[in-house]
């Protein structure tokens, strides 16, 4: 009987030890999980942050002639309907061609520098619209031709900036070519009337991307 009751402690010894060393696994793990979301957060916002102020300080002095502005997540928004394209159209306008020409070198400068270079993931060029079409109330028809149109102007203001021939342009085509992307939005991040037909440049980071990683796994390993 005694021999029976040592054996059987001796078991519920042992099960005691495994589950104690699974849960500091577990806590290990946990805390390994953290740390790596927290490095991960840091990385983004201090590059984040270093690029706005590179941009802002290239920039800075040529926003107000451009018509064009600087958000805190790194976009360059060209907000000027007069100065971009004619209505319903998806020619650049020469205006807009001058200021490109001048922009679009220093930029990819700052993105392709040795600080920058590897930490981005993705440069869109995107095309925004308003949410109406002349002569149409069809809901439909004024989002498959918003759509056409943000997408047409993306690639037109894409292809614009990719062939210019000065000599950082040509440079870094090959850079170019592997994050430079066109996206047509239409209305869906609708802003104001007034801003709503513009072209922004968003760069997004690797560091950013790795965020949303991590934030994944996280809901998918604890779900609400």
């Amino acid at each position: 009987m005694n021999r029976e009751w040592i054996s059987i402690s001796d078991m519920m010894s042992g099960l005691m030890l495994i589950f104690l060393f699974i849960a500091i696994s577990f806590m290990v793990k946990v805390e390994s999980e953290k740390q790596a979301m927290k490095d991960v957060v840091l990385e983004y916002r201090d590059t984040k942050v270093n690029l706005n102020e590179a941009l802002f300080s290239e920039f800075e002095d040529d926003l107000e002639e451009w018509h064009a502005s600087i958000t805190k997540e790194n976009s360059i928004v060209f907000a000027s309907p007069e100065l971009l394209f004619d209505v319903s159209k998806s020619e650049i306008k020469d205006e807009f061609k001058a200021v490109l020409r001048e922009f679009f070198p220093r930029y990819i400068k700052i993105l392709t520098s040795q600080e920058y270079r590897d930490s981005i993931y993705e440069l869109r060029v995107e095309g925004h619209t308003s949410d109406s079409w002349k002569g149409s109330e069809s809901p439909k028809e004024i989002y498959l031709k918003n759509m056409q149109l943000s997408q047409e102007r993306a690639y037109r203001v894409l292809s614009f900036c990719y062939s210019l021939e000065d000599t950082l342009s040509v440079k870094d085509r090959k850079w170019l070519e592997k994050y430079l992307r066109a996206n047509g939005m239409a209305f869906s991040k609708m802003q104001t009337k007034e801003r709503a037909r513009r072209v922004e440049f968003v760069v997004q980071l690797k560091s950013e991307k790795s965020v949303y990683d991590v934030l994944g796994e996280a809901e998918a390993t604890h779900p609400k």
